[in-house]
């Protein structure tokens, strides 16, 4: 793939990594970039680091594609998160309803797959952002927070089951274990609040190992596993003790 694209659209969410996507690609050559930015979601500095920005509503699809084509986009790319309970909060567009009333079932690979459909239908295509992010991702598995413990080994294996049966469900990513018990499993509430939920079943003593994985083909153009900052500060912050990951996760670390 070549990296030094002449113009590259950007879909982008919250947090810092759509931030870091355009400061990599355009190290990496990209010439132009145009982004299309979800209000109340994604970072204004954004705007400082691309071409264009277009602000739109979570929902309005037509507008987001319209966007890329007007400007003779014809590959983008998807970075940062929408906020789960934006989902629920949508001011769908007709083209937009027209997917939701398609879909049975509703979760990341559903619903931004049938985007990419859309998006494939006008003339842009949805690629994956992974080649300009590899300077922010960890190879291999790996571990953050505390050294784990020969007991905390045996969670974190019993936790890598029971991650990966639930991403093969399309429930979430990630288990926290302590001492042999699931404290909590990820659900619709996202990465961040997961982990309070389970840290606070750890108890004062804490002792917690959070475990995520990638689900089996899991498609990185629009669901990119992120660990940042915040998360970091969070498992301290309600002794979660460590947090690990396999090497089929391609994760990438991003501040927040």
């Amino acid at each position: 793939m070549n990296h030094a694209l002449e113009s590259l659209g950007l879909i982008a969410g919250d947090r810092s990594l759509p931030l870091e996507l355009a400061r990599l690609a355009r190290a990496a050559g990209v010439k132009r970039i145009v982004a299309v930015a979800a209000e109340g979601e994604t970072d204004p500095a954004l705007a400082a680091l691309v071409d264009e920005i277009i602000w739109l509503k979570v929902g309005q699809i037509s507008k987001m594609i319209s966007a890329f084509t007007d400007r003779g986009i014809k590959q983008c790319v998807m970075a940062g998160q929408i906020a789960p309970k934006n989902l629920f909060n949508l001011r769908p567009d007709l083209r937009a309803m027209g997917i939701l009333l398609r879909l049975k079932e509703k979760n990341a690979h559903t619903v931004f797959g049938a985007i990419a459909d859309e998006l494939k239908k006008d003339g842009v295509e949805l690629i994956e952002a992974t080649p300009w992010l590899k300077p922010l991702m960890p190879s291999g598995d790996f571990q953050l927070g505390s050294k784990i413990s020969a007991a905390q080994k045996s969670d974190v294996e019993f936790g890598f089951k029971i991650a990966k049966e639930i991403s093969r469900l399309e429930i979430g990513q990630i288990a926290i274990v302590k001492d042999g018990v699931i404290l909590a499993v990820e659900g619709f509430e996202g990465t961040d609040r997961c982990l309070a939920r389970g840290g606070e079943l750890a108890g004062k003593d804490g002792g917690a190992v959070a475990v995520k994985v990638a689900k089996l083909d899991h498609d990185m153009r629009f669901d990119i596993p992120c660990i940042g900052v915040r998360r970091g500060r969070a498992r301290a912050r309600i002794r979660t003790d460590a947090f690990a990951g396999t090497g089929n996760l391609r994760a990438v670390c991003e501040e927040e």
